[in-house]
């Protein structure tokens, strides 16, 4: 594969980890700043939206600067969020930046995706995009068990100096070996959204981000969970999310593998309705971890098994605005697992057990579920192709 992409790949790596990997040492943070663990859960509910929200309209606004510029200063940025955050001193230094971070991470992830495609032929695009998401699973995968195992050893603020020092390395990287490329016109904002407006696509995307939000609700708050239910230490816990994240990750090829053979829509709704049960379920399991261990793997597959089907769903309803649509399914999955993040966050201030969370993951997968079934009900509706349209309203806007 491309050198090039590879470094985009291991740049992908080196922003991931800071999204998920407060998830892990919630408790520690908790502790160590004097807030609740629900307080703390609230580092990853604004870091996703801010993501969610950062993603698309910072493109826009870069879309005509030089690509490798607007790169690095997006690598400057998130190490300078980085240091801030292993120098903050209380829980507003820290929310302020993780704000800095989630911006800068939204623009790289993005302009990694992007700059992969254009520095390989047409016929290794698809492979290059690939080694990009697999660099961003990775760091989802080996990123929260390894920063348990550091936060033990040296203390929490560690892993972000890390992970700064990790980026610098990519910005060396980037600055030796990647070219400048020029920018070009991208999709106003409101062109976009009127790809959204319809129905069926709208409640597409909002069966995405309610499924997030119910296995957010559980698993940014998975760390007292394993501590209070199962009574594992740091070890065990490591040991868990690693699992997790390679179930989650086969989970992916899963979900692809069945919506192959059965379809979209179908996949989709088995993906949906099993996930709320195991949800249900595994609050019966906490009284042996070995009955609780394989319902916590299929839980995993089936929080990751989602994308492919429901990828393929939006892209077959309406081709012409696939990459929009796809944008907006990403989307749809940081601002579920920001929504997620706080029901959680908001269940445990109000003095409920955190046993109960899987239950009221388990009710938002319902809806979900039923969003699903709203989208699929509908019918489509286009005149002339959404594409031509995006294109005219571009051509009216220029003029």
């Amino acid at each position: 594969m491309n050198l090039k992409v590879i470094i985009l790949a291991i740049s992908a790596v080196a922003v991931g980890l800071v999204e998920l990997i407060v998830g892990g040492i919630l408790p520690t943070i908790a502790k160590d700043l004097n807030i609740s663990i629900g307080t703390a859960g609230q580092l990853i509910t604004v870091y996703a939206l801010v993501y969610a929200i950062a993603g698309p309209v910072l493109l826009v606004l870069t879309s005509k600067m030089e690509r490798k510029k607007v790169y690095l200063v997006s690598l400057l940025v998130f190490i300078a969020g980085n240091i801030m955050t292993y120098f903050s001193a209380n829980f507003t230094y820290f929310m302020i930046a993780r704000v800095v971070t989630a911006m800068s991470t939204a623009l790289i992830v993005v302009l990694s995706l992007t700059i992969a495609t254009k520095v390989v032929t047409p016929s290794q695009q698809a492979r290059a995009v690939g080694l990009v998401y697999m660099g961003i699973s990775s760091s989802l995968v080996l990123g929260v068990p390894l920063g348990i195992l550091i936060s033990d050893a040296f203390g929490w603020r560690v892993i972000f100096l890390i992970i700064a020092i990790l980026a610098v390395g990519s910005f060396i990287l980037i600055s030796l070996f990647l070219e400048k490329m020029s920018g070009g016109d991208a999709i106003p904002l409101k062109v976009q959204f009127k790809a959204l407006a319809s129905l069926k696509m709208g409640s597409a995307q909002l069966a995405t981000m309610f499924l997030l939000a119910g296995h957010y609700t559980v698993y940014a708050y998975l760390t007292p969970y394993l501590e209070s239910n199962l009574q594992l230490n740091s070890t065990w816990v490591s040991a868990a999310y690693l699992v997790f994240g390679i179930a989650a990750i086969s989970g992916g090829a899963v979900g692809g593998i069945l919506s192959d053979k059965i379809g979209a829509k179908k996949s989709v709704l088995i993906v949906i309705g099993s996930f709320a049960v195991s949800l249900f379920v595994l609050p019966f399991s906490t009284f042996s971890i070995v009955l609780f261990t394989p319902i916590m793997i299929i839980w995993a597959m089936l929080s990751w098994a989602i994308t492919p089907p429901q990828q393929s769903y939006l892209i077959q309803t309406d081709p012409s605005t696939a990459d929009i649509q796809q944008s907006f399914n990403n989307s749809a999955i940081q601002v579920g697992i920001s929504i997620g993040s706080a029901i959680g966050g908001i269940a445990m201030a109000q003095g409920g057990p955190v046993s109960n969370l899987p239950w009221i993951g388990s009710i938002v997968a319902i809806i979900a579920l039923l969003c699903a079934m709203f989208s699929f009900s509908r019918p489509f509706i286009s005149g002339e192709s959404e594409q031509e349209k995006v294109q005219g309203r571009i051509k009216t806007e220029k003029a």
